[in-house]
């Protein structure tokens, strides 16, 4: 069996050991080691990564009770084991992070952690209850970060059942012996496997970013240590930014914002408003070129707006009973069009685009009275106004 240095000192980042045994399974090539400081996924935290022998560690899993350092190429002879340390602590930080948080619910309002995740950028903890309001959620992240400040010591102790009943434990361990609890004086006892600084000072500030109904609980996400400070220079950069480009102070850039996006909304309005003015007058424009027609008044056009303004302006001059209106528009190697007709005209729109189709390799449909498609451009909008014509006076 390896021997689990990290248990022994949490710190340790480089180490020397040997070979044991050497296998493939369907991750990969990997080794097992007599002693190793790389801690194995396990307890909702990821593994450590780094070399061994300058040879890059992917993954660290506990498999069949071996604990397998999964490597890019083999290694052999002695190993000289080296952990990523930035990672290592970082995930300490978390652990202890959510221990302290976690208790911080518990004690305070008595609500319990059902599950733990320790992600690349963020962790969460999945709360037993509903609804949280801001209110508690700040109340316990004050008393976390109380329990942070203080420095206490975070010791760790491996204990028999009967041992580990005496104490006031938060959640009840899921083994019967040689249970490893971690310990917060006076504040949190919880069984763990994870790996966990000297001091509750070394966690660093403790902030939660979001929380949120998840499967009938509330999935809270929080950050501890090094990931508050970079996200803070990041927030801090962005706010910078905005103050800089709204010519404001921080405390006015949300109703500036607002000002804002309240404004960019009556603009948008009023586009939309002088768009469909615009759509209007080029329908009137095209009524004023209809040709008598067997059929009806043909009005039919190339145009430059896109297809759903070519529809809109359709249906404006189909309001027409007598008007039978082709238009097509181009852009680039693409090529559109739209068949439509008043009410009064028997003839089938959706036949008339059916039957060019074919020249555009395109697809499209509608009904008897409206009908639009598109395809490739092989022929040129002029050819496919023409051949739309000769169809619809055949």
């Amino acid at each position: 069996m390896t021997e689990r240095l990290y248990y022994q000192d949490p710190y340790i980042q480089h180490f020397t050991s040997h070979i044991i045994k050497q296998g493939t399974d369907e991750n990969g090539t990997f080794v097992v080691l007599q002693e190793t400081a790389f801690y194995p996924t396990g307890g909702g935290q990821p593994c450590d990564i780094g070399t061994l022998n300058h040879v890059q560690v992917t993954r660290v899993e506990e498999i069949e009770g071996e604990i397998r350092h999964y490597t890019a190429e083999a290694v052999s002879g002695t190993i000289t084991g080296k952990i990523n340390w930035p990672r290592r602590f970082d995930h300490m930080q978390q652990h202890a992070g959510q221990h302290i948080l976690s208790a911080a619910f518990a004690e305070k309002f008595g609500i319990q952690t059902i599950s733990f995740h320790l992600g690349r950028d963020s962790s969460t903890i999945d709360l037993q209850i509903e609804e949280l309001s801001q209110e508690t959620v700040l109340a316990a992240e004050e008393l976390a970060n109380e329990i942070v400040f203080n420095n206490i010591p975070i010791e760790v102790r491996w204990m028999n059942e009967e041992e580990a009943n005496a104490l006031p434990l938060r959640k009840k361990p899921k083994v019967t012996e040689n249970i490893r609890i971690v310990m917060i004086k006076n504040f949190d006892y919880s069984g763990c496997g994870g790996t966990h600084p000297n001091r509750t000072g070394e966690v660093g500030a403790i902030k939660i970013v979001d929380w949120q109904r998840h499967k009938g609980h509330v999935r809270l996400t929080f950050l501890c240590g090094w990931r508050s400070i970079r996200t803070l220079q990041e927030k801090q950069t962005i706010v910078k930014d905005v103050v800089r480009l709204l010519n404001s102070k921080e405390r006015d850039v949300a109703s500036k914002l607002a000002n804002l996006i309240e404004t960019q909304k009556e603009l948008e309005k009023s586009l939309r408003e002088l768009h469909e003015q615009l759509l209007a007058h080029e329908a009137n424009r095209l009524s004023r070129t209809a040709r008598i027609h067997p059929n009806g008044k043909l009005i039919a056009a190339i145009s430059h707006h896109s297809i759903s303004d070519l529809a809109k302006m359709s249906a404006m001059l189909t309001q027409d009973s007598e008007a039978i209106v082709l238009l097509v528009t181009q852009t680039d190697d693409k090529i559109q069009c739209i068949c439509a007709c008043g009410q009064s005209i028997e003839q089938n729109m959706n036949e008339v685009l059916k039957s060019v189709l074919p020249l555009i390799n395109g697809k499209g449909g509608g009904n008897a009275k409206s009908a639009r498609g598109g395809g490739e451009a092989p022929i040129s909008a002029e050819n496919l106004l023409e051949q739309l014509i000769i169809k619809v006076s055949s």
